[in-house]
């Protein structure tokens, strides 16, 4: 290990990337717990100074996807279903990203969602706990491949199928920066799946991104400059859209205000304890339209007519729109949450 630190530890000017195989061997060092403590800070500390490169992070990818329980599901279901990798360092802001799945799940589109209890730096509101308010029980991969055959939505906690999480959180506590494992931890991909959403800060490490996902498995990838790096789009301002699709990086500029959508950032709630943001979901889910709720009812119309668009459910976002408002009129998310809640009453 001592050597793969000396490389990326030299300094501005001393370090360098390391290839593809040097990464791996570090990676899976770290990941399988060969190093100690004290380096596995080191490498992380000098990595996140000298920034990460794409080998690097495919490396960290790939060793934790080795040490990962897979969901056994059909074939039916891992072809059609959406990774939703959102950050695990949680959120200030509201998880529309549950809702959303919730409405893609009623008219049956296949979301799994995945995150561990929140992490550093900046220790915000999970989507693990605030499901967990919602009624939801946090089970392992059988848990989650039930409910995705079940009611085409699943939740699983990385720690309970990938146990190098387990370990390096206290390392990751002590250190309290980003690192590469707050990328590589979405791209684990659990469920098999084909397509992926995800967000992300700033255009330029989407672009930087890119040449990692013409090396994994995934046949198509959206990306999105969301509200505090995540999959959800906020409606308070555009934001760009990317699809990786055979190794080509394709963008749009999604603007709420033209599909009616738009909110004043002077209403976005923050921040949520995870109990607020399970009232929340369930308000709008229950169709409620009162000023408390508006900025996240307008969040989870355009983030659910978005999805509908980029998987294919519907040719427009408009109709999207359409689609989403009806559902939410009709409490048909509201039915979906209740089926998922009361699914572990029926074991």
């Amino acid at each position: 290990m001592q050597q793969w630190i000396k490389e990326v530890a030299r300094g501005k000017r001393g370090a360098r990337d390391l290839i593809y195989e040097e990464a791996r061997q570090a990676a899976e060092a770290i990941v399988a717990g060969q190093a100690s403590a004290a380096q596995i800070a080191a490498f992380l500390i000098a990595e996140r100074i000298k920034t990460e490169s794409p080998e690097e992070l495919l490396a960290f990818t790939e060793a934790l996807r080795h040490y990962a329980e897979k969901l056994n599901l059909s074939k039916g279901i891992r072809e059609r279903v959406i990774d939703f990798a959102g950050p695990y360092t949680g959120r200030h802001s509201f998880l529309a990203t549950i809702p959303a799945s919730i409405l893609l799940a009623e008219r049956g589109i296949p979301a799994f969602l995945h995150s561990s209890d929140s992490l550093p730096p900046k220790y915000g509101t999970s989507s693990k706990e605030v499901l967990q308010k919602l009624g939801i029980f946090i089970g392992g991969a059988a848990q989650a491949a039930k409910t995705l055959e079940q009611l085409s939505i699943g939740f699983a906690a990385a720690e309970q199928l990938c146990s190098p999480f387990s370990r390096l959180r206290q390392i990751r506590e002590d250190i309290g920066v980003r690192t590469v494992l707050n990328t590589a931890e979405k791209l684990v991909n659990f469920a098999g799946s084909d397509r992926l959403m995800m967000g992300a800060f700033h255009r330029t490490a989407i672009q930087k991104m890119h040449p990692v996902f013409t090396r994994l498995s995934y046949k198509e990838v959206f990306i999105v400059q969301g509200i505090e790096g995540s999959e959800d789009v906020p409606v308070h301002r555009g934001s760009f859209v990317f699809t990786i699709k055979n190794g080509d990086i394709s963008s749009f500029i999604l603007n709420p205000e033209a599909y009616g959508l738009h909110a004043d950032e002077r209403m976005l709630n923050k921040p949520l304890s995870a109990e607020r943001q399970a009232q929340k979901i369930e308000a709008v889910l229950s169709g409620e339209q009162s000023a408390d709720v508006e900025y996240e009812r307008k969040q989870v119309i355009m983030n659910t007519a978005l999805r509908y668009y980029l998987f294919r459910h519907c040719p427009t976002i408009e109709e999207g729109v359409r689609i989403a408002e009806r559902q939410l009129k009709e409490k048909a998310g509201l039915a979906t949450l209740n089926k998922w809640r009361m699914s572990f009453t029926r074991q």
